[in-house]
């Protein structure tokens, strides 16, 4: 009885082991078929924005420095005041300099008076020459005082010159219109050509220029896209600017200008975007965040679901024939993380494994 039992289990056994194994077999058959979300490829109108840190800065912004030296007299503006181009800003003392200009008119006055006087006397000489009184010498003296007195008056009247250029200079006026900056020196102060610091800063902010950079990758996909660094400043929409507190500043900008040279330690490449300023909202010096819009008018767009990423290479699956055939697929840099635009290896039409690429294998059964 005891023999019978224990035939029987192995009996029981036996067969399990077989149920298991035909069962295994089937779940390998069941990896080359499958069920996937398929779509078919077709062309629509896309816009990405890229975001790039940025540097504000007014269209000029200009140190002004004193030309001569002496003490602030007067104080003419206040920092943050908008100036006009040719506005005094300061005032230095200017009782040395109208001295110094008096002076060099009576030294013109004496010159010329100096060369009228050689002048008669080389007309004198010439006619007493002519009348051999006088010896050729006498006549050739008298010419050369004559002509030493005429530089001396060409050299006081560049004294002169100078000396109303440096009064002219006691009044330091704004280069252009613009925005006063600090004011470090104040009535009194001693300054002069060599001083290290600025008198202030004049920041002409009726535009604003904006600057940031590109890797190169993304210099290269642009000037692909546009066909030419050229092409893309003349074709590419208006950009937009975040300020610091994330707010969207209301007024468009355009990109200006591309550096020609790429920096070989940072490998990026300089751009300026100009932005109008009409509320003076914006300010030289602050920071914030440049988007460029990039928008592919009739491309194929993908669900990056689509997609198998292997060491910098993308592939798809196509349905041929119901079977899964691997592609190879060049997408372009810029996405939104959920979709990639198509540059090559797809056609209008084909049918791709839309979802779970990584799980599909070449040659699967797809339905």
């Amino acid at each position: 009885m005891m023999n019978d039992r224990k035939k029987w289990m192995q009996i029981v056994a036996l067969v399990i082991c077989i149920v298991g194994t035909t069962g295994c077999k089937k779940e390998v058959k069941q990896t080359n078929t499958g069920t996937y979300a398929l779509m078919e490829v077709t062309k629509s109108d896309r816009e990405y924005t890229s975001d790039y840190s940025a540097t504000i800065r007014g269209r000029q912004d200009i140190d002004i420095y004193p030309q001569i030296s002496g003490t602030i007299q007067e104080l003419c503006v206040s920092e943050g005041e908008h100036v006009k181009k040719g506005q005094v800003l300061f005032v230095i003392d200017q009782v040395p300099y109208k001295a110094a200009l008096n002076t060099a008119v009576a030294n013109v006055k004496s010159a010329k008076a100096a060369e009228a006087t050689a002048k008669l006397t080389y007309e004198s000489d010439q006619k007493l020459y002519e009348q051999k009184v006088v010896s050729e010498y006498t006549l050739l003296t008298s010419q050369n005082n004559y002509y030493t007195a005429q530089a001396t008056v060409a050299q006081a009247e560049a004294q002169e010159v100078n000396a109303r250029n440096n009064l002219s200079y006691t009044e330091i006026k704004s280069p252009s219109d613009g925005v006063v900056g600090m004011l470090p020196f104040r009535e009194g102060a001693l300054v002069s050509p060599s001083i290290q610091q600025p008198l202030t800063t004049v920041s002409d902010n009726s535009q604003m220029y904006v600057y940031f950079s590109m890797t190169e990758n993304q210099l290269l996909a642009m000037v692909r896209q546009y066909g030419s660094t050229q092409n893309a400043l003349d074709s590419m929409p208006a950009v937009q600017l975040e300020l610091n507190d994330n707010s969207l500043y209301q007024e468009a900008g355009k990109i200006e200008s591309i550096s020609g040279v790429i920096d070989t330690q940072t490998g990026t490449v300089g751009v300026r975007a100009v932005f109008p300023n009409p509320n003076q909202l914006l300010y030289s010096g602050a920071s914030g965040m440049v988007k460029i819009p990039s928008v592919y008018k009739d491309c194929i767009v993908i669900p990056q679901t689509a997609t198998v990423q292997l060491q910098n290479k993308h592939i798809v699956y196509k349905v041929v024939d119901g079977k899964a055939v691997s592609t190879l697929i060049k997408v372009a840099e810029l996405n939104d993380g959920r979709e990639y635009i198509v540059l090559e290896g797809l056609e209008v039409g084909d049918e791709i494994v839309a979802e779970g690429a990584g799980l599909v294998r070449e040659g699967t059964q797809l339905k």
